[in-house]
Parts: C-alpha cells; sequence; structure tokens
C-alpha cells in the first residue's frame, strides 16, 4: 500500500470536512442538483471521450495509486548479480531453474536461458515495456481528463444556478436554492480535479517511471549476462540507475 497516497487523501478529506464543520453543518453541503451536474457530467463527458472497455478500467486504474509495492531498483540488481554470478559459475542456461518472483524478471531470464540472440531479447523486451507505458498512460489522461471536466462541469452549474436565481428574484425564498446549485457546483468540481484526479494522475506517472526504470534495468542485466561479462561489471553498469547514496560501495582493500 502506498501510505503517501493514503495519507495525502485522508488529510484532504479532513481538511475538507474539519473546515466546513467548524464553521457550519456539513448537510448545507449536500446538494443533489448539484451532485447530478458535476457528477453526472463528468461520467459523461469521461464516456464519450474514451471507449467504455477504457472507462471500466477507472476504479483499478485509481487503486493502483494506493494499493501498490514499488520494486527497489537496488533490490532487482542484486538478484540480477545473483543470476550473473550463477550463469557464469554453471552457465546461462542454468538460469532457467533459479526461482524468480518478478514477471518481467523471469521473462527476461527465460528468453536468455532459451539462448536467444541479444537483439530478439531486446527487441522482446522493448515491446513489452513499450506496451506498459502505453496502458499507464492511458489511465494516466483518463484520471487528467476526469480533472479537466469536473471545474468544467462545475462552471456550467454555476451558469443554471445564477440563471435560476435571476428568474426568480421575485421570490426571495428560491434565490437559496440556486445560489446553492450556483456555488456548490463549483465546490465539487474544484474537489474532483484537485483531490482526486490529477493528485492522482500525478502519482501515477511516478509509478510508471519508476516500473519502466526497473525494467530498463533488467533488460540492461540480463543483456549483460548474455554477453558473458563479470557479475561485478554488471553490477557496476546497473548502479547507473541509482543515485549515488545507493551504489555498491567497494571495500577499500579490494
Amino acid at each position: 500500500m502506498d501510505i503517501a497516497t493514503v495519507s495525502g487523501l485522508i488529510l484532504a478529506s479532513v481538511a475538507i470536512v474539519g473546515s466546513i464543520l467548524y464553521g457550519s453543518p456539513l448537510q448545507i453541503f449536500i446538494d443533489i442538483p448539484s451532485v447530478g451536474i458535476v457528477g453526472g457530467g463528468v461520467i459523461a463527458s469521461t464516456l464519450i471521450k474514451w471507449p467504455m472497455e477504457q472507462v471500466k478500467t477507472t476504479a483499478t486504474i485509481f487503486m493502483k495509486s494506493v494499493f501498490f509495492t514499488s520494486a527497489e531498483p537496488k533490490m532487482i540488481i542484486e538478484e540480477i548479480q545473483k543470476l550473473a554470478e550463477t550463469a557464469r559459475r554453471e552457465s546461462v542456461f542454468a538460469l532457467e531453474k533459479v526461482p524468480v518472483d518478478d514477471k518481467f524478471l523471469k521473462k527476461a531470464v527465460t528468453l536468455a536461458a532459451d539462448n536467444r540472440p541479444p537483439e530478439v531479447i531486446t527487441s522482446i523486451l522493448g515491446l513489452e515495456i513499450a506496451a506498459m507505458e502505453e496502458r499507464h498512460a492511458k489511465g494516466i489522461e483518463i484520471l487528467e481528463g476526469m480533472g479537466a471536466d469536473g471545474p468544467a462541469f462545475g462552471m456550467i452549474g454555476t451558469l443554471i444556478g445564477l440563471v435560476q436565481m435571476l428568474q426568480s428574484m421575485s421570490d426571495p425564498s428560491s434565490i437559496g436554492p440556486a445560489m446553492a446549485v450556483a456555488l456548490l457546483t463549483t465546490f465539487y468540481g474544484s474537489v474532483i480535479a484537485n483531490v482526486f484526479t490529477i493528485p492522482v494522475a500525478s502519482k501515477l506517472k511516478v509509478r510508471s517511471k519508476q516500473e519502466s526504470t526497473k525494467m530498463n534495468i533488467i533488460v540492461a542485466g540480463v543483456l549483460g549476462i548474455v554477453a558473458g561479462e563479470n557479475p561485478r561489471v554488471i553490477r557496476e553498469k546497473l548502479d547507473s540507475f541509482l543515485p549515488p547514496k545507493d551504489r555498491l560501495v567497494e571495500d577499500k582493500k579490494e
């Protein structure tokens, strides 16, 4: 679970609800017409923009920002180094018997154990990385679109409320409900955009880049194994993906 995402969503919700309760009852910020305009409008616009099969994945995409365990590049590099040592000690074919948990690393190791040429390994794994990035980009685009549509439909609701208010200025009892629609739609649209969609899309961009980096580390490491490079050389090469503080520190005596 991504603690930062969960903490951010909880903190934002508590801050908004707390500020409301500090000065007024919560129920005055609940307006069904406003919810219908903003919520229904965002859903309708999303359905218009993207195919149904992609829209169905929106909830899954959102939850990935919460239930996501980032793979530590340093751990992946250490695992690749162990695989390189096994291949150097025995042979590259021995890698097929080594248990590997990461699916992408398992696929890369299998290709290496099958004695595939380096260019074939690069092509197959490169296509998989590109497909992953495209899937992530579509999900991020949907959330960013919803973030843009929220305030837009909030403005539409505001205009509707203002028109209703101006049409019934002679009836003071109708001014309040019309103003509620006018103001609350803007409020709902801003909350959707600035709490639940745009920040989550930004987090998913970061996670996608981390996943892409991990996969590129695997590609570079497996190609080094196939080329028969020394495990220490492979480790030094892969350490370039890490910040300096996380790189392997050689013993001074060595």
